[in-house]
């Protein structure tokens, strides 16, 4: 489907009652970063079921909520469940939420991800925090015809992730001595997990990590002019000489309790 900017206008103006006069930073959850919502005091939640145009999510683990909040001093959208590719969803659905984000006046979108490691020196629950990103999905979300009122048609990919951010956080981690690294991650279509082959060829490329989210969402924040952030939890690390089987259950307890004692930490 091809939302229109129009829809995209209908949908926020429905949210925008909830909101306060105040500056929100907007949060896309990921695999097992519901976690997190404990730390929210919340003030509103809606059922994407309840939004004009808003379909609904269908992975284990994503809620398919929007939250209305504070965290810790924050004032918080949260997007608890995204859209992936491997659904059949457009790339357009995709990112929605994020064309919504804009139209509400919100600047600041961290968006979150559990991602497979590439690197020996990674460990399972470590932080990954995004300072780039490779778009290795069968699509580009600005694909089709453009609407100007979004931004550019061609918009520039040298900075997308906010280096402040990556420094704030790397110097909480240090504070904290949360283990974290700063790298490339790979945005692939799934849903199956990646071969071994690919994981080798993968960090050869130059990625530090693998997902199925996130680059799609980056790309359209970029476009719309949007301050970006992202952190992926490592919830597993390929071992070339000791391949261990990844399950989507295993991901997802892994990403809870990383998140509950390490990324609430850190945002």
């Amino acid at each position: 489907m091809n939302y229109t900017y129009e829809q995209a206008e209908e949908t926020a103006a429905f949210i925008k009652p909830y909101l306060e006069d105040e500056a929100y930073l907007a949060i896309t959850l990921g695999s097992g970063f519901d976690a997190c919502l404990g730390q929210v005091k919340m003030t509103y939640s809606i059922p994407y079921s309840e939004l004009p145009h808003f379909p609904v999510t269908s992975v284990m683990g994503h809620q398919g909520i929007l939250h209305i909040g504070k965290w810790a001093k924050k004032h918080v959208l949260i997007w608890s469940g995204r859209f992936h590719y491997y659904e059949g969803h457009s790339m357009q659905t995709i990112t929605f939420p994020v064309r919504v984000t804009k139209l509400l006046g919100i600047h600041d979108l961290l968006l979150t991800n559990a991602a497979g490691g590439l690197l020996e020196s990674m460990q399972p629950g470590s932080l990954m925090f995004i300072r780039d990103h490779i778009n290795f999905q069968p699509e580009n979300p600005l694909r089709g015809p453009h609407d100007s009122r979004w931004g550019p048609r061609f918009p520039d990919m040298n900075h997308v992730y906010d280096s402040e951010w990556i420094t704030s956080w790397s110097h909480l981690a240090k504070l904290l001595n949360i283990p974290y690294h700063i790298g490339v991650y790979l945005g692939l279509q799934g849903p199956s997990l990646e071969t071994p082959a690919e994981y080798s060829w993968f960090h050869q490329a130059g990625a530090h990590a693998v997902g199925m989210s996130t680059v799609p969402e980056a790309i359209v924040a970029r476009q719309m002019g949007m301050r970006i952030g992202g952190i992926s939890i490592i919830s597993n690390v390929f071992n070339p000489y000791e391949l261990t089987e990844t399950t989507h259950e295993g991901v997802l307890q892994i990403g809870r309790a990383s998140c509950r004692e390490r990324v609430c930490s850190v945002v």
